[in-house]
């Protein structure tokens, strides 16, 4: 029999469902009241919730489980992949500059933001559309990740195929986002924030207690993963990595290629509700701040799992080559299965077996003998232990009963969290740029809160069909980060530093590097993740100049309305000399900064989610060298950015 949850499990997870659609119904009220009170909250809540709510919108099973499959795989150096997205580089962007020049827009989107930049003209309008299609298509894209992971997730807990697990999960998180807006959004993701940070201190202590000491670790972790340097935080250029994950043996390129994807975005971040609903500037500089604190907490948490998965691994499977048995196995018995159906597949040996061959059946349980179904779940397609599945796996066969229920509650709860942000966000890009700005321009408030609830399900749909041919969570989330968003990085890069850059220029490039990024992913869907970056940038860069050059600047009065209530640093001098001295002194003063603050938030934020983790499993010559790297980088941090955040009683 299948081993899942017990009803005390069961009961915990409801609970938990019961309180988020109760919170969704009781905020209805307030956040119907009209399109601001529903997207940005009317301008009233404080720092330190959305810097919570911003947290929990950055976690999710599927994020957590690719990040422990890596860190299970590499130790702490698993961090230097996700650079590519889950070490949230651009958060230190946000905070030092990019998140107040958001603010000072008193626009509602990053598309209405469009409008600001290059006027209302045609290209005005014309990069307001391309941009809200764009989100609009990669928030589709994040939502079948999405669906993906939690499917793989709690197929493991449940007894129904991926597919069926991630419409009950997501059906709910539809639920109360559609009715409760960013109220919602916000005080579920602090509620929820509590939950995840009970999750990450029991995981940590489990963890611990399980070290003895560096030395048996690394030998542990040799033995399971092959890799003998998996307790180092060193960057090297090339590292062990098993079947499927061989392309990211070269550790220093991927992490070179993902922080300049990540300096890319981060330069153009910031067009996130939370900045644009901050009660004043000095607000987005504290919420960024308690946001990038609060994502330290989930390291040691999935470095946690990983440990855990590496002592769970050798107990379980002391031989290996039974893996590899396996799957050729299955394959000799289904031989039509592709890579993106192994997890359906292997759902349905576990939960349906007499719907299989008798032969393939007696053949698993021959090799895995006792709990074969649960042991199955750690099957991968290549015949090797499925590192997407070490989370879950540490969850079913090591947490006790009721905890494990908690321990759930507080996954799910991260990857609601992350679904309600992202669907709430582009859900006001559709109903504000597209919808009333275009179809219905007199639309009542009501009609545009329902037009909000009826996108919130399309989009969910979409999402569901693009999650059909995904063949992994680290599949999909490659392409997201380095496809589509190498083709969208340089026009959105390039809207904040250079003056002659225009709304055609904006829109010609997006449409032409997402256009590529969706052909890519059809036709060479196994292109290695750098080239994809490489290749669909400089398509983009091409739309771009021929954008630019061959349609006129943008409207005098509008750039230099940008650029005093912005007050950008880049390539602004003919408008830059156009201000008074003063004001221009004032400027250049805040822009220097800036600029020394941001080098030190992004080392302060990397040694900061480094710490937890060289900590945990004990070494504590390389955390006392990254403690010192931290104070030197917070030091700095605090004179050039935090002091000279505008006084409390400044609310522009």
């Amino acid at each position: 029999m299948v081993k899942y949850l017990n009803t005390i499990d069961y009961t915990v997870i409801t609970i938990y469902f019961l309180i988020l659609v109760g919170l969704g119904i009781f905020l209805q009220k307030r956040a119907s009241k009209n399109i601001e009170e529903y997207f940005l909250g009317g301008h009233k809540l404080p720092w330190w919730a959305m810097g919570f709510s911003g947290m929990a919108s950055f976690l999710d099973v599927a994020g957590t489980m690719l990040i422990v499959s890596f860190l299970f795989m590499l130790g702490p150096r698993g961090l230097y992949i996700e650079f590519r997205g889950g070490a949230v580089l651009i958060l230190a962007f946000m905070l030092v500059y990019t998140g107040k020049w958001h603010y000072r827009s008193k626009v509602m989107t990053g598309a209405e933001w469009m409008e600001y930049r290059f006027g209302t003209g045609w290209g005005g309008q014309f990069a307001r559309m391309v941009s809200a299609i764009a989100t609009i298509v990669g928030t589709i894209g994040m939502l079948a990740y999405m669906v993906k992971g939690v499917g793989l997730f709690l197929s493991m807990f449940l007894p129904f195929s991926p597919l069926v697990c991630s419409l009950i999960m997501l059906g709910v998180a539809t639920l109360y986002t559609m009715t409760s807006g960013f109220y919602g959004v916000v005080y579920t993701d602090v509620f929820q924030s509590f939950i995840i940070i009970s999750a990450v201190i029991f995981i940590s202590i489990m963890a611990g207690m399980k070290i003895t000491d560096a030395d048996s670790l690394a030998a542990l972790a040799y033995k399971v993963t092959g890799n003998s340097q998996w307790m180092s935080s060193a960057l090297q250029w090339e590292t062990t990595m098993p079947k499927g994950y061989e392309a990211y043996r070269h550790l220093m390129l991927f992490a070179f290629f993902y922080l300049l994807r990540n300096v890319l975005g981060g330069m153009a971040s910031g067009a996130d509700p939370k900045y644009f609903g901050a009660r004043n500037e000095r607000e987005t500089g504290l919420l960024s701040f308690m946001w990038t604190v609060l994502m330290m907490f989930r390291w040691p948490m999935m470095i946690g799992f990983a440990v855990l998965g590496l002592y769970l691994v050798n107990d379980i499977f002391p031989d290996q080559t039974l893996l590899s048995q396996a799957a050729t196995l299955i394959k000799t018995y289904l031989p039509h299965v592709p890579k993106e159906r192994w997890a359906d597949t292997i759902a349905g040996i576990m939960n349906r077996p007499m719907n299989y061959p008798p032969e393939l059946i007696d053949g698993l349980k021959h090799l895995f003998q006792d709990h074969w179904q649960e042991k199955l779940n750690l099957l991968s397609f290549e015949g090797t232990v499925n590192p997407e599945r070490i989370l879950p796996a540490v969850i079913l066969f090591d947490i006790p009963i009721g905890v494990r229920g908690l321990l759930l509650v507080a996954l799910i709860a991260a990857s609601m969290s992350t679904f309600d942000s992202t669907v709430n966000a582009t859900t006001a890009f559709f109903t504000r740029d597209i919808y009333q700005r275009h179809l219905r321009p007199r639309a009542k408030e009501k009609e545009l809160i329902y037009m909000s609830y009826a996108f919130t399900i399309f989009l969910v749909i979409c999402g569901f069909l693009l999650a059909y041919t995904i063949r992994s969570i680290n599949d999909v989330w490659g392409w997201i980060i380095m496809g589509l968003g190498g083709g969208l990085a340089i026009p959105a890069f390039l809207k904040f530093y250079w003056w002659r850059f225009n709304g055609e220029g904006f829109a010609i490039g997006t449409l032409v590097g997402m256009t590529a990024a969706i052909l890519q992913r059809m036709f060479f869907p196994d292109l290695v993740e750098w080239l994809q970056f490489t290749i669909l940038s400089l398509i983009s860069l091409a739309g771009i100049i021929i954008g630019t050059f061959l349609t006129s600047p943008t409207d005098e009065k509008v750039l230099v309305h940008f650029y005093k209530t912005t007050r950008p640093f880049g390539f602004w001098k003919p408008y830059k000399n156009k201000l008074d001295p003063e004001v221009r002194k004032k400027m250049e003063r805040e822009h220097k900064n800036d600029i020394i603050a941001l080098p030190l938030a992004l080392c302060w934020q990397v040694t900061l989610f480094l710490l937890p983790m060289q900590f945990l499993i004990k070494t504590y010559d390389s955390f006392m060298i990254t403690f010192a790297i931290f104070a030197i980088c917070l030091v700095g941090l605090y004179r050039f950015w935090y002091k000279n955040l505008p006084p409390k009683e400044v609310t522009n």
